[in-house]
């Protein structure tokens, strides 16, 4: 499988799931409906270990723009690589939102919260202001590179288990530091669903919110980078 296929295929995966979850806790007549923050938190954190084993052999399974960049700034990582990379995990995230769109339909056809069809889709802050929106998403995302980073190797291989540790950490962040923003830490898991939220016939939904969105862009590729540099002076 080319690296291209591989951050498709885990990015389309990742999102299929994760968005699900959410589909599945926020929109009307579902067997999960209301059922909550740590619902979404351990769904997401499947769908990261779902993603990350079926790419990570051929890949290095980032399945994040921030990630990939993070990378690359301290040379682990071939920029000229880079746009490639970011355009597949971008393309299988919208893909993996059609799916999910696709799979939950007639759910949100019945929902009336406009709201809530966005928040399936992609994040937005409980309390907006742009500083601590973009310092939580760059410190979540900061957790989540130095973390992987700093994640031992096994000595004897756990085959699809190897992506675990990196599951628990997004569980990790999930449950701790999603409250303030509905912990994006990828800007392709954000963008790519907003998106698909903007081309699909949704019934009655309300608009993508753009004037947030490069928040968690920006944010995620901030704290990557600073904590890939961290990560580069302690390990020298």
């Amino acid at each position: 499988m080319s690296p291209f296929i591989a951050e498709y295929i885990g990015s389309m995966l990742l999102l299929l799931l994760g968005n699900s979850v959410v589909a599945n806790v926020l929109l009307s007549k579902t067997k999960g409906n209301n059922s909550g923050l740590i619902v979404i938190a351990f769904g997401w954190a499947v769908a990261v270990f779902v993603g990350v084993y079926s790419s990570a052999n051929y890949s290095g399974g980032h399945l994040n723009p921030a990630i990939t960049i993070g990378l690359a700034s301290i040379g682990k990582f071939d920029w000229a690589n880079v746009p490639l990379h970011i355009l597949a995990q971008f393309l299988g995230a919208m893909t993996g939102s059609f799916f999910m769109w696709l799979a939950y339909k007639q759910h949100f056809d019945a929902t009336e919260d406009a709201e809530a069809k966005l928040a399936v889709f992609c994040t937005s802050p409980a309390i907006p202001n742009v500083f601590y929106n973009l310092a939580t998403e760059a410190i979540g995302t900061f957790v989540l590179m130095l973390g992987a980073l700093l994640i031992s190797a096994p000595e004897a291989k756990l085959g699809a288990l190897d992506a675990l540790p990196v599951a628990l950490l997004v569980l990790g962040i999930g449950v701790s530091l999603g409250g303030p923003t509905g912990y994006a830490i990828n800007p392709a898991r954000d963008l790519g669903p907003r998106i698909m939220h903007f081309l699909l016939p949704i019934k009655n939904k309300r608009n993508s919110n753009w004037s947030y969105s490069w928040i968690p862009v920006v944010g995620p590729i901030i704290g990557a980078v600073i904590a890939a540099f961290v990560f580069q002076l302690i390990q020298s």
